[in-house]
């Protein structure tokens, strides 16, 4: 069996999320509502035949990551830094992708500077590569233009209907002696910040992701908390269930459900001094010669 038969599912969910990313950024202008933006991008993903891997994000600024909006959220890209994530997934096997724009016209090397740290990370790409050469790579690039990568996010290894797990694929040296294997599928995410490096949970949670569904007796939180059962504990939006619940139905529910620990939420990841960030994404299918799954000829 030749790897393209062996990974069909993962170069597919690649394919799907790379469409799905571009098409987001030709939408990506000034005046234009961020949630529009995003339903467009989810729909595109199951327009091309897969399923969304987690809501599609646009962060700004010194946002890094995790933004989504909820269902009356009319947010509008003004001269921002725009970060759009993206991810769709075949069969639990996911395309997990990112870019930044910048509509500042003031922040180019930013931009150029998270490109870079993907670029020289992927140069250390191989069976058998330490993570932290890796991890190394990219920081040494980050800082050459002057900027600082941010330590406390990482890229990820991905599996069937898994997100993250092991090994973290981190954004600086941590001295960690794993080694990748073939097979693996990994993202890596560089973020590039003018700040300090670090970031911290900021805001409303609006991203969520199944633990276990305990059993409950309330059955406004029974009903949704079935539906949250269809998502296959990948990440979800509190959008979503507010297009077939009552807001007060999802707040109730999502309270009930925090509470039990039957869910976790994620809010929104804001760079801790204030620093703009940009960030820049792909999956890498690790084989003899590696592989980014969601790379198209202009990405």
């Amino acid at each position: 069996m030749n790897y393209e038969e062996k990974y069909k599912n993962w170069l597919l969910a690649g394919k799907i999320a790379a469409i799905a990313r571009d098409y987001g950024l030709s939408l990506i202008k000034k005046g234009a509502i961020i949630r529009e933006i995003l339903d467009l991008v989810e729909e595109r993903i199951i327009k091309e035949g897969g399923q969304i891997a987690f809501p599609a994000q646009i962060s700004l600024n010194s946002t890094a990551a995790h933004y989504c909006p909820g269902i009356d959220d009319n947010t509008i890209i003004g001269e921002d830094i725009i970060k759009l994530d993206v991810g769709a997934m075949v069969e639990g096997a996911i395309g997990d992708t990112a870019i930044t724009i910048d509509l500042t016209e003031k922040n180019s090397e930013l931009l150029i500077a998270s490109k870079e740290g993907f670029e020289a990370g992927f140069k250390q790409v191989a069976i058998g590569a330490k993570i932290s050469s890796i991890g190394s790579a990219i920081e040494s690039a980050i800082s050459k233009r002057g900027y600082h990568p941010i330590k406390n996010l990482s890229g990820h290894t991905m599996d069937i209907y898994t997100l993250h797990t092991s090994p973290s694929i981190p954004n600086y040296d941590t001295n960690d002696s794993s080694e990748l294997k073939e097979g693996q599928v990994i993202a890596m995410e560089p973020f590039a910040t003018t700040g300090g490096g670090r970031v911290a949970e900021q805001g409303i949670p609006n991203v969520f992701i199944e633990i276990e569904i305990k059993n409950t007796r309330n059955p406004i939180t029974k009903k949704v908390g079935e539906h949250i059962k269809t998502y296959n504990r990948m990440p979800f939006a509190r959008r979503w269930l507010e297009k077939k619940f009552s807001k007060a139905m999802v707040a109730l529910a999502l309270g009930d459900l925090l509470r039990s620990n039957s869910i976790e939420e994620y809010k929104p990841l804001v760079e801790v001094s204030g620093g703009l960030v940009s960030q820049f994404e792909h999956t890498i299918l690790i084989l003899k010669t590696p592989i980014i799954t969601t790379l198209r000829s202009n990405s």
